[in-house]
């Protein structure tokens, strides 16, 4: 892939490479260093990189894999330090005025973004793909390397989840 495919490929893909980001590491910093380092592996591997072959589900796969390195080896550096940190959830909220007819939306959005985040990684990957960047599950299962049936399982339980989530915060019924 030369210069012009790789700057073409950001231009395609970048804004919805760094929503996804934002949405698995619920925070705008930790998202703007996995955006940076997701391409910044792309560029290294630009050479094996075929823009034909879903270039979308290649850099989203990637990310991931960053992601889940980056919670391991912090995790790692927890124990062996033995050390307690508090969690920093990296809300990202909406803190502009909106007039009073947007605070029902904006509070059912909040409780659904909270539901999903309360969903084990294994679920909230594959929902924030399905329903934030209206991945297919066949292209999902290429993405996270895990076979269609494995994708619409976690899809199927996410959902319960989230319905039970959402019920006990009084939202459908």
């Amino acid at each position: 892939m030369n210069r012009a495919e790789f700057s073409e490929l950001i231009e395609a893909c970048g804004k919805d490479i760094y929503s996804f980001c934002v949405y698995l590491t619920q925070s705008r910093d930790e998202a703007d260093e996995l955006y940076q380092d997701t391409f910044l592996t792309a560029a290294e591997n630009s050479r094996k990189l075929d823009i034909s072959q879903n270039p979308k589900g290649w850099l989203i796969s990637s990310a991931v894999k960053l992601w889940t390195n980056k919670k391991r080896k912090f995790a790692r550096r927890m124990r062996l330090a033995l050390s307690v940190s508090e969690e920093n959830s990296g809300n990202i909220s909406d803190t502009s005025p909106c007039p009073e007819d947007g605070y029902i939306e904006r509070e059912e959005r909040q409780a659904i973004i909270t539901a999903v985040r309360r969903l084990p990684e294994k679920q909230r990957i594959p929902i924030l793909l399905y329903y934030t960047e209206e991945m297919s599950v066949t292209e999902i299962s290429q993405t996270l390397g895990i076979p269609e049936g494995t994708v619409k399982s976690r899809l199927s339980e996410a959902r319960k989840k989230l319905r039970k989530f959402l019920e006990a915060d009084g939202y459908g019924g």
